[in-house]
């Protein structure tokens, strides 16, 4: 008895006009997550450490903080609140993109006292804060803002004459649509105390995780020479493997 013989159908192969219009999609959906949900951002300094290192690279919501839209209602939208950490333009050096952490959202009142922070009057409980060896004693920056400001403490001129405006006793008060914000590396960072509020409208987004970190020195953003950069992604390409920090990849940031 012959064996009855199967057919089996070839499946038609995929035209080329076929294979650019996936492409064309696939780029199109990288685009718009590129461009409207998710954004690449850098570490360029230490004053997060140890929550970020200068190296880090991390994958920025951008969708979270925005307000709510009607074509898009499923999204978990919320307001900024004290802790989370924030990538915002810098309210002094335009075009320059800052991360920081929250420290005092509109109506809160704030003041530090050796280096405390203390918020509506309670002392503040801050396991991530670090605190430089040895760091030269900082009266204006510790005792935030009952020393008044000066050119010396590398306050900003603007921040220098507003700053008065918003104290109130012991404490400076956060005004509507503004937060004030502070580095986990407390001694180092480069934040309110020293240029002022952060306006609600220049908040980008909420860093969400690391997807890769790369020992990088602490001078590498103020590099900006042409040959400086190919000389560092040179580097970069050579030690790939042996000073990628691969403990830090994909981790969640709090």
């Amino acid at each position: 008895m012959a064996k009855k013989e199967i057919q089996i159908e070839e499946k038609p192969r995929e035209t080329t006009v076929e294979f650019l219009a996936s492409l064309a999609a696939v780029l199109v959906t990288g685009l718009f997550i590129i461009t409207f949900i998710v954004q690449a951002f850098e570490i360029p300094s230490s004053s997060m450490e140890n929550t970020l290192l200068i190296g880090d690279h991390v994958f920025v919501n951008r969708v979270q903080f925005s307000p709510p839209t009607h074509w898009m209602p499923i999204l978990p939208y919320r307001q900024v609140r004290e802790q989370d950490i924030v990538v915002f333009l810098s309210p002094a050096e335009p075009g320059l993109y800052v991360v920081k952490r929250i420290i005092g959202v509109p109506g809160d009142r704030i003041h530090l006292r050796d280096g405390v922070v203390y918020r509506n009057g309670v002392k503040l409980d801050e396991p991530y804060v670090i605190h430089t060896p040895n760091h030269a004693y900082n009266a204006y920056g510790d005792n935030f803002p009952a020393v008044p400001p000066s050119d010396f403490n590398n306050v900003v001129p603007e921040w220098q004459l507003t700053l008065p405006q918003h104290v109130e006793g012991e404490d400076l008060v956060v005004p509507p649509d503004s937060y004030f914000a502070m580095g986990d590396n407390r001694d180092v960072s480069y934040d309110s105390r020293y240029w002022g509020f952060i306006p609600k409208k220049n908040v980008i987004g909420r860093p969400m995780f690391i997807y890769w970190s790369f020992e990088t020195p602490p001078n590498q953003y103020l590099q900006t020479e042409v040959s400086q950069r190919l000389g560092f992604l040179a580097h970069v390409v050579i030690h790939f493997f042996d000073e990628t920090r691969w403990r830090r990849t994909f981790r969640v940031i709090r």
